[in-house]
């Protein structure tokens, strides 16, 4: 299902992919419709970071570039004021 699996009320734009079993190598194979709906390509260099609370996320570097931009772009709002 290339949109996720809309589930228990969850709104578009969230999605449930399954479970990823970890290999004895550590790794991990991210589904099918995940990779479809974030355009994860062979190659892609994925940002692993990691909360001992949360647990882990998996992102393209580029969302976080996105936030960063975001922010610094506020910060510099707040100075102008």
């Amino acid at each position: 299902m290339a949109g996720g699996k809309h589930l228990l009320g969850r709104s578009r734009g969230r999605h449930i992919f399954g479970t990823a079993k970890v290999g004895e190598r550590g790794q991990i194979v991210i589904p099918k419709d995940a990779r479809a709906v974030f355009g994860i390509q062979p190659g892609d260099t994925l940002l692993i970071l990691g909360d001992e609370e949360n647990g882990i996320l998996v992102t393209k570097p580029e969302v976080l570039n996105d936030v960063a931009q975001k922010i610094f772009r506020n910060l510099e709002k707040e100075r102008e004021e």
